[in-house]
Parts: structure tokens; sequence; C-alpha cells
């Protein structure tokens, strides 16, 4: 039976850019859904439009429904008062109210007197549309706004059974002969908005006109935008979403076929598993997976490197320790003193080479620990060529060999190096010289700028280096010693040290033979090359 996969949660790369995208996209939604200012415009241009509505119906009462009431006064006329509101308000949906100039309601454009008495009109709520869900998440978002807002808390509008002037703050400053505005909220949400003008006849304030109006057509031109950019949100939040997950995946799933083919290697035991290139990606990943091909390559070569590192240890040590070994079991069989002696001088020589080989092994193993950990400094080629020069004629041999030092140019030979190392190559080569010279032969060094390279060149005058070895010279345990020379003196090791230390400084080494006209090899050139 076969077990249906599992879903992979989103890796941590993914929810962080999808956690970025989102928040920043969810602050510019919530900034753009707080239309507070524009709220306040529709609100002042609404009462703007009342105003004007109740300076034209306030005139048209100060003319057509007033009568005298004494000698100097003249008052509303209540009958003609109430038509006349109920006129004028009519074409609109505008609430209006007239109070008498002691404060008593004279007419109100909701109530209709019938046969049967007094009838209040009452505005149904409009029917439920299909953008109820949305109302109700922007009815949350109000919700929170205000509790996190510090805005103006609107005065809650509610109506006496029997209404007077007083009841409004409006109506009275009317009455006073002031226009007031007054904005109320309503309960179960929405608002009320408030104009009363006094009505004037001959500058004598006669009443109070009062006209208000839902919030209705602005609560809807307000969700309108609101609905809007909702749309636009859900578009943005849909290519928002498409994107994270698109460069999260661009991100976190090379990285996990890294990830998870570093894993495959490093359990690999025949290497038939690599890193994946990316290199085509152009960017930071193919950067790395570049890197990681390169240092996969890298300890695969230095594991060969030990492998056979260990491999012709094992064999250089064998041969001596064989040698050793029979020796040993021979000299306890005779009894000849001069037969002993002999061997325990071959014993000698094995025990002898045994330690070289141990202490250039023991240099060459550490020799890569050491270069990665040191620090480069400044070292003059020059300066330390002649020094070497200088101390290798004082101790040299009676085979009345000349070293002869060339400098070339008139500025310093300083590269940036190991001057312990540097000088341990330039030993070996001066020596490997000697040791193939013939007596009174010349060993020239020579050293001088080109470019930005450092040269410096080893010519003896010794037999010169076999046909096809010059590359085999720096192979571990490679040697190739002058005749006559006793066998084991060299352990074979240091030209291949010689060629590690040049290397890790960035130059190269090699070896080749000097050509005298026809006559053939005229002895071997070896020449180091190191970057300024």
């Amino acid at each position: 039976m076969v077990k249906p996969a599992r879903l992979r949660a989103p890796s941590p790369i993914t929810r962080r850019i999808l956690a970025v995208n989102l928040l920043a996209l969810g602050f510019l939604f919530a900034g753009l859904l707080y239309v507070d200012e524009y709220r306040r415009g529709l609100i002042a241009a609404e009462l703007a439009a009342l105003q004007t509505q109740a300076d034209l119906f306030a005139a048209a009462l100060g003319e057509g429904a007033t009568a005298p009431e004494g000698p100097t006064e003249e008052g509303l006329i209540a009958p003609v008062a109430q038509q006349m509101v109920r006129r004028l308000v009519q074409a609109t949906r505008t609430r209006a109210r007239l109070f008498s100039g002691d404060g008593e309601l004279l007419a109100d454009s909701r109530l209709l007197i019938g046969p049967g008495g007094m009838v209040q009109i009452e505005e149904l709520p409009p029917p439920r549309d299909e953008a109820q869900p949305a109302k109700a998440l922007l009815a949350v978002y109000d919700l929170v706004a205000e509790r996190l807002s510090d805005g103006e808390v609107l005065p809650v509008y509610g109506e006496n059974p029997v209404q007077k002037a007083a009841d409004y703050p409006e109506a009275l400053q009317a009455l006073s002969g002031n226009v007031t505005e007054v904005v109320r909220s309503v309960t179960g949400g929405g608002m009320i908005l408030s104009v009363a003008v006094p009505v004037q006849r001959y500058k004598q304030v006669l009443g109070a006109l009062m006209l208000t109006r839902g919030s209705h057509d602005i609560d809807v031109a307000v969700f309108q935008v609101r609905l809007d950019i909702l749309k636009v949100f859900a578009v943005a939040l849909a290519v928002t979403v498409l994107l994270s997950l698109y460069l999260a995946g661009t991100i976190a799933r090379p990285i996990l076929k890294l990830s998870a083919a570093a894993e495959r290697v490093r359990k690999d035991r025949q290497r038939k598993h690599t890193i994946p290139d990316f290199a085509n990606r152009g960017d930071e990943i193919g950067d790395l997976a570049v890197a990681l091909r390169e240092m996969t390559d890298a300890l695969w070569l230095r594991m060969d490197a030990i492998e056979s590192f260990a491999a012709d240890v094992s064999h250089e040590i064998k041969n001596p320790l064989t040698s050793l070994r029979s020796a040993v079991e021979t000299v306890v069989r005779i009894n000849d003193p001069d037969k002993q002696q002999k061997l325990m001088t071959i014993i000698l020589d094995d025990v002898q080479r045994l330690d070289r080989l141990i202490t250039d092994i023991s240099d060459a193993s550490r020799l890569d620990a050491e270069l990665s950990r040191a620090h480069f400094a400044p070292v003059n080629i020059g300066l330390m060529l002649g020094t070497l020069v200088d101390v290798t004629t004082t101790t040299a041999d009676d085979r009345g060999i000349r070293l002869k030092l060339e400098l070339n140019g008139k500025r310093d030979l300083i590269i940036n190096g190991l001057e312990g190392r540097l000088v341990q190559v330039f030993r070996n080569l001066i020596a490997n010289a000697v040791s193939f010279s013939p007596p009174h032969g010349t060993i020239t060094i020579t050293a001088g700028r080109k470019n930005s390279t450092v040269v410096a060149e080893f010519l003896d005058e010794g037999p010169g280096i076999p046909d096809d070895k010059e590359k085999e010279i720096f192979l571990r345990f490679y040697s190739e010693r002058p005749h006559g020379e006793k066998f084991g003196t060299h352990s074979g090791l240091g030209l291949s040290i010689s060629k590690q230390i040049v290397e890790a400084h960035g130059g190269t080494i090699f070896a080749e033979n000097r050509q005298h006209g026809g006559d053939g090899p005229g002895g071997a050139r070896f020449v180091v090359r190191l970057p300024v």
C-alpha cells in the first residue's frame, strides 16, 4: 500500500518573505481604508447643501406663511407653514421642522395630518445587498480604528415625544438669529446632519427652520470608495502572494536542492553525486553553487592527496624498515665482528634515513595547515637571496663551487609571503644545484621584476634533468640523485614541498634544461615566479 505524500510545510524563507510583503501591503491597505478626510469633505459638502436649502426654505416661509399678530408684530401661520414645509421638502430626502418664536413645534415634514389624526412617516432601512460581507469587514475595521484613534466623539441623536426647540441647540441658536450646523451619530450606525436657520421677515426672527438628513448618501459614497480599495487590495494581495511564492521558490528551492545534494555527497562513498550547477542563474545562489562545487572538488582532491600521501609514506617507510629488520635478524646470528660492524653501520644508516623521512613527512603534513593560518608580510627577495648566497658560500664544501648572484633592476623585489617558508624553497633549490654541480662549477642565481611578478632563476652546470622528467621531479618521494651520492641521503620531498609553498603564495615553479649551442644539456634551470 502506497502511503499518501505528506504536505510539506512552507520553508522558513517562504514564510518570512510572505510575512514581510504582506505586512507592508497590510499597512498600506489599512491606511487607504482610513478615508476620514474624504468623509469629512463629504459631510462639509452635505452641510453646505443643507444650509443652502434651509436658506431658500426659510425665505419662502418668511414670505408666504406669516400674518400680522399685532400692530407691530408678525407671526407664522401654522396650517400654511405645515403645508409649505411638506411641499418644500417633498422633492428632497430632507426632514424639515419648523419651530415658532417661543420654541414650539409648528411643522414636521414627517407628520401628516389626516382624517384619523396625526400620521408619522418613517423611512424603512434599505434592503439587504450582496455587499454585506464587505460591510461587516469594514465595520470591524471601523471599530478597531475607533478604539485606536482619539477622534471626536459625536453626540447621539434622540427625539422626545413632544419636540421643542430647546431639544436642539442649533434650533435655539437659529431663534437667536444664528445659522448653526450639528452632526450627530445614530445608534446602530450612521449620522444625522442638521442645519438650523432663522425664519425672518424684515429682520424680525419669526421662528427657526431645522433641516436634517441622514448620512446614507455619504455612507454609500465612502463605502463605494472603500469597496474599490478592497478590490484593488484583493488583486494586489493575490499578486503579492504569487510573487512572494515565486521569489521564495527561486531562493528556497535551489537552497533545498543544494542542501540535499550536499547531504548526498557527504554520504556518498563512490562519488556518484555532485552539487547541482546553478552557475547560469547569475546571482548569489549561483555563486554559492559554484563555490560548493569547487569546494567539493577540492575536498575530493585533498582526500585523494591524503590517500596517495599515506600510500607513499607507507611505501617509503617500509623500505628502510625491511632493511633494518633484515640487518637486525642477521646480526644476532653471526659471530664475525667485522660483519657485525658492517650490519650495525647499515642499521645506523637505516635509522638515520627513517629519521629524515619522518622529519620531512611531518613537515609536509603540517605545511597546509600552517599556510592556511599564517599571515603574510612583506619579504625582500633580493636581500633574502643575498643572505643565502653568503651563507652557502661560507659553508661550501671543498669542491670549489662558486655562487654568483645577479639582481636585475633598481627596484626592491618585495612580495607578500612567509619569509621562513620562502627561505626553505630557495635554500632547497640552492642545495639541489650544489649537489648536481661539477667541481669548480658555477651556480648563477638571477632575480628581477617582470611586470607584476618577481622572477628568480637558479642555473647550474650539472648533467641536467633526464628526458621527460621535468614535471616528475616535483612529485613526492621522487629522487634522482648524482652518481656516487650515498643512497637514502634525501627523502625526495624537497621539490614537492617547494612547489606546494610557491603555489600557496600564488606563484609557479618549473624546471628545464639549459642549452649550450648544439652540445646538449648544459645544466638545469629552476624558475620561481611570485606575484608582487
